[in-house]
């Protein structure tokens, strides 16, 4: 237990941070299925909690200069592992094929992305695949999109107003991941 404690003290704020934001998964998930009239505004939330931590993270990380190659693993992970369990929970909730269309193109995107950062790190060219500002527009629309859909009810209209931002993220991720295979093809195709 004292290793334990002694290792929290020394882990930086924006760790641990990540770290809640991990935590944070399983408890939006059981709150979100919870047979309670307000399930779903608790769950959005506590959605919306986790994704502040996520700019705050970042934001501490460079105010406090505490970046660390922990913190750089995690952050990513944490933030697609929020966002898949929240996608696959809309998948359910909605049951239209309509919506799981663009669930399959962001999540098959961040695998897509996830996978090619990692070659490209492995070239010391990870650089050329760095977060662009589109992919930060992505993010940004896709947590609005995630938010208002867990949180409203289903085809409500701020429902529809986050599905809408889901169609516009799904948009997006598409052009992204444009964006960075473009970046990435002549190493792609190098040997062919």
């Amino acid at each position: 237990m004292e290793l334990t404690a002694r290792m929290l003290t020394r882990i930086k704020i924006p760790n641990l941070l990540t770290l809640l934001r991990i935590i944070l998964i399983p408890v939006f998930v059981v709150i979100y299925y919870l047979p309670w009239e307000y399930a779903g505004l608790a769950a959005g939330a506590v959605f919306a909690f986790a994704a502040v931590t996520d700019w705050f993270d970042g934001y501490l990380a460079r105010k406090l200069d505490q970046a660390s190659a922990l913190g750089a693993f995690l952050d990513p992970v944490a933030d697609k592992l929020i966002v898949v369990a929240a996608l696959v929970m809309l998948v359910e909730t909605f049951n239209e094929a309509w919506i799981t269309l663009p669930v399959m193109v962001i999540i098959s995107r961040e695998v897509l992305i996830s996978a090619l950062r990692e070659w490209m790190a492995e070239l010391g060219k990870r650089a050329s695949v760095a977060v662009s500002f589109v992919g930060k527009v992505k993010t940004a629309l896709q947590m609005l999109a995630i938010f208002l859909m867990i949180t409203f009810t289903p085809f409500s209209e701020l429902s529809w107003a986050g599905i809408g931002a889901l169609y516009i993220a799904a948009a997006l991720t598409l052009w992204s991941m444009i964006v960075y295979l473009k970046a990435a093809w002549p190493d792609l195709t190098e040997d062919l």
